[in-house]
């Protein structure tokens, strides 16, 4: 009767014993073999079945070892297992888990305060913030250097996590450009910038510790600081970006972005940059430099880098090649303060935050051969034209609801709402008829104290600019 229960019928769960001991499984488990009942002996069952003794008893010993039957010597196997009692239960405790709330951690009860990541980023549409133009990247140039690249990985040894030569290449730009002052063995490659910021995080955050951010400000910051336990607060920002407070001691770490202020786009002054170092040099405090599009200086040269006046060794700097190249590149990197740098790495390893080598090494002969350097020249002009005229529409077609900032450099700017209105219903409407945009509001750590739209220009060419401003006329 066993054997007529039986089909071993070539299906995807392997071979015969493996689809033997599967069929013996299910029907302990659902109660058609109840507990006590004996199994008929290997001989019996293999000539019942037309499989060999050995199929039938490797069946019966996985079954023993599991513990769904108990097997002697000299005797038959008998279940020992209440499989119908088992399976209800089970199938209950199942319901219960799936109608239960599942029981999360602070930090991540705190995700759904911010819309970050954006909630509707599934296709990019104008004006995103945040994003380059990819149309404009030098694709088959990129593809030389990948194919190379992934041809030597067959001759190169494994080697560092952070590429030697890519390490060497960055540093020397990041001096010549930004006035970063770092050696080749301070820069961890890690796979974005966000990684950055948790790998800083894990580093020298404990739970408790105070962390100054920028509100409104990056809303990735704070989720990762808050991953660590840190209590987190948004420190209000005047036409230079954030403000020291007097009064408040300083804290663990402070994170900013003073060349190119997120969202607002204010140039930090160099008095200011000099407060907050002073700060830093109790021996007590990090600074945090996010650098996250400090290349796009239009109407200036660029601003050295607040890592390049600390002297000593309390910042680090954070950047990104996603928003000079394409963010399907994703890499970042962190130069870590000197004292940090060999624990940073260490740490980087642990969590993961490992880039792939054939990338960077790709990535070490575009930037070495000058072709990043060429795009990057190229970018600046074609997103200067673009953000002016992101401006002039503006103003022309909604210069009486809208009042627009125009950033220094970046690729996003910010128009504020007049006459009191809120931000979060005009985006709604935006996003629906096909305008992809940010509410001010939204970045805020506490209750908001402006209102606006963040309003991307550097992926979109004028004459889409020209239709999304239309499009942002007629909602209005």
């Amino acid at each position: 009767m066993i054997s007529a229960l039986i089909d071993l019928t070539p299906a995807d769960d392997g071979g015969l014993a493996a689809r033997l001991t599967s069929r013996l499984r299910e029907l302990i488990a659902t109660g058609s073999l109840g507990k006590g009942r004996a199994l008929p002996s290997s001989r019996r069952l293999a000539g019942d079945l037309g499989v060999s003794r050995n199929t039938v008893s490797y069946a019966y010993e996985q079954l023993a070892a599991e513990g769904y039957v108990e097997a002697s010597h000299g005797r038959r196997p008998v279940v020992t297992v209440d499989g119908g009692e088992r399976s209800a239960g089970t199938g209950a405790a199942v319901a219960r888990g799936r109608s239960a709330k599942p029981r999360l951690s602070p930090w991540a009860l705190n995700l759904g305060q911010t819309d970050w990541p954006m909630s509707y980023q599934a296709s990019l549409k104008p004006l995103r913030p945040g994003h380059g133009d990819f149309r404009e990247f030098p694709n088959e140039v990129w593809a030389r250097c990948l194919r190379r690249s992934a041809v030597r990985a067959a001759r190169r040894e494994l080697g560092p996590v952070n590429r030697t030569r890519l390490r060497e290449v960055l540093a020397h730009y990041l001096a010549t450009s930004r006035g970063v002052r770092a050696t080749a063995d301070q820069i961890l490659i890690l796979p974005s910038a966000q990684a950055a910021l948790t790998l800083i995080a894990a580093t020298v955050l404990a739970a408790g510790d105070e962390v100054w951010v920028e509100d409104p400000g990056y809303p990735g910051a704070a989720a990762a600081f808050r991953a660590s336990g840190a209590r987190v607060t948004g420190i209000r920002l005047d036409e230079q970006g954030m403000q020291r407070m007097p009064g408040l001691a300083a804290p663990k770490l402070i994170f900013m972005t003073p060349s190119h202020q997120h969202p607002t786009g204010r140039l930090m002054s160099l008095a200011r940059r000099t407060e907050f170092l002073n700060l830093s040099r109790s021996g007590r405090t990090w600074i945090v430099e996010d650098d996250y599009d400090g290349e796009f200086q239009y109407d200036s040269r660029p601003v050295p880098a607040l890592q390049g006046l600390d002297a000593h060794g309390r910042v680090f700097y954070v950047g990104t090649f996603s928003k000079v190249m394409t963010s399907e590149i994703r890499l970042g990197y962190l130069v870590a303060p000197p004292a940090l740098a060999s624990t940073l790495e260490i740490a980087q390893r642990h969590i993961g935050l490992i880039a792939a080598s054939h990338i960077q090494e790709a990535l070490a002969e575009f930037i070495a051969d000058g072709h990043f350097l060429a795009h990057l020249r190229r970018m600046r002009r074609l997103y200067r034209a673009r953000r002016d005229h992101l401006v002039e529409e503006l103003e022309r077609q909604l210069g009486g609801m809208l009042s627009v900032e125009v950033p220094p450099g970046g690729i996003q700017l910010v128009a504020r709402l007049k006459r009191g209105r809120t931000d979060q219903a005009a985006v709604k409407r935006l996003v629906a008829a096909g305008v992809e945009t940010r509410a001010l509001s939204g970045l805020a750590l506490g209750r908001p104290r402006d209102h606006g739209l963040l309003l991307g220009f550097a992926a979109w060419r004028e004459s889409e600019i020209s239709a999304a401003v239309r499009t942002m006329a007629s909602c209005f």
